[in-house]
């Protein structure tokens, strides 16, 4: 992966997230509209970059590769619908509990026998 390549993926995100910020939102419509031209993302002014129905959405690795870039995958975290790197970490690294101490969980506690209610269980006495 050489550096011009790193470098091009991050002007791109960086327009990624300028194309979101600057959207307009049609409420009445349900869409999100682009204000300008962003040449590099191949998305023109006007164009529906957000729709609630029967809509393609835009992916920014699709981009990516559109812009032959060796190996998108190592630069461009993935979809939050597969799962991500926090998704990883939650389920892999911190979701893993340590052995339970079997000499612990082998120690069981006597059963208390059942105490005999007050008043002969019908309960408190009101004069």
């Amino acid at each position: 992966m050489t550096l011009a390549q790193k470098e091009m993926v991050d002007e791109l995100k960086t327009q990624w997230k300028k194309l979101w910020q600057e959207r307009v939102d049609d409420k009445q419509r349900a869409e999100g509209i682009a204000v300008s031209d962003y040449s590099s993302l191949f998305v023109e002014r006007g164009t529906i970059i957000h729709a609630t129905r029967d809509f393609k959405p835009l992916n920014f690795k699709d981009i990516v590769e559109q812009h032959k870039i060796e190996n998108p995958d190592r630069l461009i975290q993935p979809s939050p619908h597969v799962g991500g790197w926090n998704k990883f970490i939650k389920t892999e690294i911190t979701g893993k509990k340590p052995p339970r101490n079997t000499r612990a969980t082998a120690y069981c506690h006597e059963k208390r026998t059942e105490v005999q209610p007050k008043k002969g269980g019908r309960g408190w006495l009101h004069l």
